[in-house]
């Protein structure tokens, strides 16, 4: 019975990574809305576990949240320097495999 709710959540969580991915066009939201989607399939993997009994998804989602704050180190330095060379944060200005003008 859990499961179902834990699996909605997570549903619903992921869904709204998607949208916010999709419509926003500030790169910093677009990050958030990916941290999001993992976040939900980490929720569904702990769920699905804890029902089977099994702690083989839990020491999975361990390593994805661990990736995870890697890769928040390495994307808030990333924001900073595109943010000193075009001096905007919105991911439409950011054409870098484009002609360099």
């Amino acid at each position: 019975m859990m499961l179902k709710a834990y699996m909605i959540l997570s549903i619903i969580l992921f869904s709204i990574g998607v949208v916010g991915l999709i419509s926003r066009r500030n790169i910093i939201v677009i990050y958030m809305s990916i941290e999001l989607m993992l976040n939900a399939v980490n929720l569904s993997f702990v769920a699905i576990s804890a029902d089977l009994g099994e702690s083989s998804a839990q020491v999975i989602s361990l390593i994805i949240i661990a990736i995870t704050a890697s890769e928040a180190a390495l994307f808030m330095s990333l924001f900073v320097i595109l943010f000193r060379n075009k001096a905007s944060l919105d991911a439409n200005l950011f054409d870098m495999l484009g002609d360099k003008k």
